[in-house]
């Protein structure tokens, strides 16, 4: 049973779309459930002079706690510096819905996740140091991805097609 804030943002999706021209994109899936989660960031300044994500938003295919959890880690990590931002774990995320049904915790990971390969991502485009934490994360992401791709690239390949098509609209 899904509670009722989990369902409140299944049903009004906060910080749902596209970001034109993102600093940063975060894409993770898991092909066992389907779910697929793209996630983009901007970045400015706060009044400190401090990187913080100014905008956030995200597009996922997927079951109503793949979208709950998309939706409220944008909520989560709007306005924080990149530091704030990677700290905010998949607990935090499931105590802000109020729970999750033990068997769909894993939409929370992959939202934690999504969030990480877009800081990851505005790392290595404007090629500053990257911390290790990001960069071990990263590298297990990436793995999981290869063998993904691998064992299952004409559902890959589907998907894609199905986010491009988006884009054109």
């Amino acid at each position: 049973m899904y509670s009722p804030k989990t369902i409140q943002y299944f049903n009004n999706q906060k910080n749902y779309g596209r970001i034109k021209n993102p600093d940063g994109i975060g894409k993770v899936g898991n092909i066992v459930c389907g779910d697929v989660m793209w996630l983009y960031i901007k970045l400015g300044k706060n009044k400190k002079g401090e990187e913080v994500i100014k905008d956030i938003k995200y597009e996922t295919f997927g079951c109503v706690a793949a979208i709950a959890t998309s939706g409220q880690v944008t909520e989560l990590a709007k306005g924080k510096t990149i530091a704030e931002a990677l700290a905010i774990s998949k607990d935090a995320i499931i105590s802000e819905l109020g729970g999750l049904p033990p068997i769909k915790v894993h939409c929370s990971v992959l939202a934690v996740d999504a969030l990480a390969e877009a800081i990851y991502d505005y790392f290595s485009k404007n090629k500053k140091p990257i911390p290790e934490d990001l960069q071990r994360q990263h590298e297990v992401i990436s793995e999981s991805r290869g063998i993904i791709e691998d064992k299952y690239h004409d559902w890959i390949a589907a998907e894609e097609k199905m986010h491009e098509a988006g884009r054109e609209r």
